[in-house]
């Protein structure tokens, strides 16, 4: 009977894999982050129209170790079939879904058309799972997975329920927890008057996730001390 590997062992060889990963990869465990904001005409995903959807993929500067944001999509969505559209929800975002000029498409293309972004930079980085990252997560995360049953999308390349909640991190590394109050202690810029709009909040949400993940490495926090001696050992 062999005796089981000791934990230096197994710290050394999960090191060595780790290192066969991208940078990219090695920071999230093999996950993809994309920024999500959703903005829609209610609370509840299953009967409430999704309005808007926009994402932020981000970038890893390997010489620095910062990562900011690559690209941003956005999308007007036309309110699937028999969905309901609370008015004071209109009110509060502004969104008129019956104006033509709004360009809205159906929310199947627009998910289609994410979800082939998200795939194409998600391998080009080196990962294998995207995971949403939004402020209140739980909000936006149920809705993209609301409309990706509604739509028959089989395969989704986001994790259906884990995330990353900008809100939670704020409150932790900055004490805020509301997103204009979060930018602001980040010295980020906030126009409240561009605020609750999918396309607006994307951004400033991956400004801020950027910045917290930043700022850890710079405080020291990242990479863990632990592997970077184990990396150390084998180097030598």
């Amino acid at each position: 009977m062999s005796e089981p590997r000791s934990i230096e062992t197994q710290k050394k060889n999960t090191a060595n894999k780790e290192q066969s990963k991208s940078a990219f990869a090695q920071r999230f465990r093999g996950y993809f982050p994309v920024v999500i904001d959703v903005e829609t005409a209610g609370f509840n995903a299953q009967t409430d129209a999704l309005l808007e959807l926009a994402a932020s993929v981000l970038h890893l500067d390997e010489s620095s170790g910062d990562f900011s944001i690559d690209e941003t999509i956005q999308f007007n969505i036309e309110p699937f079939e028999g969905a309901n559209l609370e008015p004071k929800a209109l009110e509060f975002t502004g969104i008129d879904p019956t104006n033509p000029l709004r360009g809205a498409v159906d929310e199947g293309e627009a998910l289609k058309t994410l979800f082939k972004m998200v795939r194409k930079k998600m391998k080009a980085a080196g990962c294998q799972r995207a995971i949403i990252v939004a402020h209140n997560a739980a909000f936006d995360l149920g809705f993209l997975n609301a409309a990706t049953e509604r739509c028959k999308i089989k395969r989704s390349p986001f994790h259906s329920f884990v995330s990353f909640d900008t809100t939670t991190l704020a409150g932790l590394a900055l004490g805020q927890t509301v997103l204009a109050k979060a930018c602001i202690a980040a010295n980020i810029d906030f126009n409240n008057d561009e605020a609750h709009s999918a396309l607006y909040d994307t951004e400033k949400t991956a400004e801020l996730f950027c910045h917290i993940v930043n700022k850890w490495r710079a405080l020291g926090g990242w990479p863990l001390a632990d592997t970077a001696a184990d990396t150390e050992t084998n180097v030598q």
